[in-house]
């Protein structure tokens, strides 16, 4: 696995077609086979931590799904914050899934989830998903002290909650409707296990005629930024 990539591997990733989303089920498969992936969570977090890497950034984690077909559907994401030690900034959960779900079974998993400037867990497109955070940092060097002991304590993940910026925000009304028509294309559409999310997001940035991207790269801009600073200030402490 290539860890760094440059411009022109990405460039070659993004011109290859058909190129398939890996977990951590499936990383060793393309590994074997020598088959390029696109990289979901779980799968950055495996090979973050084997490169000694403690932070990332990333735009929604993966959770628990709505039930679509009645069978339960749970991301690798959480259970990979379990085993890996880094700290993942995220604007909370995707907001396609179950958020309160989602966050109850982080803390079953026994993985931190503290916001950024926030009291309340992020729903992606929504700075407040309903549900809390077990603890709140202003201070970015309090922060990177907290993570860095935290890591090194418990061995396992630990999620910086940081919300889409207040004017990127989608309203939650709205995104339910926009929501709404999208779970029923990608249910007419077939879509099931795996295939739910990338439909689903698919549909609703068609049905928002391109809003839901315009948010999706706000946020990820505002958690890279955040990533970036963490990572700065975890490694000042020596």
């Amino acid at each position: 696995a290539v860890v760094g990539l440059d411009r022109a591997q990405v460039a070659a990733l993004l011109q290859r077609p058909g190129v398939p989303k890996v977990n951590t089920s499936t990383l060793g498969l393309a590994l074997a086979r020598g088959q390029s992936g696109a990289t979901t969570v779980s799968t950055t977090m495996e090979l973050a931590a084997g490169a000694g890497i403690r932070v990332f950034a990333t735009g929604g984690l993966g959770g628990v799904h709505r039930g679509y077909g009645s069978r339960l559907d749970i991301s690798t994401d959480l259970l990979a914050l379990s085993r890996f030690p880094v700290a993942v900034v995220a604007s909370g959960s995707k907001s396609i899934l179950d958020v309160p779900s989602t966050r109850e079974l982080l803390e079953t998993l026994g993985v931190p989830v503290v916001g950024w400037q926030t009291d309340r867990f992020p729903a992606f497109y929504q700075r407040d998903s309903g549900v809390g955070v077990d603890g709140r940092f202003d201070d970015l060097r309090e922060l990177a002290m907290y993570a860095r002991a935290e890591l090194a304590r418990t061995g396992r993940g630990l999620v910086v909650a940081c919300p889409i910026p207040e004017a990127a925000e989608i309203p939650a009304s709205q995104w339910l409707v926009w929501l709404a028509e999208a779970e029923q294309r990608a249910s007419a559409g077939g879509a099931a296990g795996r295939d739910v999310t990338p439909a689903l997001l698919a549909a609703v940035h068609e049905i928002s005629g391109g809003a839901t991207l315009k948010a999706n790269i706000a946020l990820v801009k505002n958690n890279a930024r955040l990533a970036a600073r963490l990572a700065v200030a975890m490694t000042g402490l020596g």
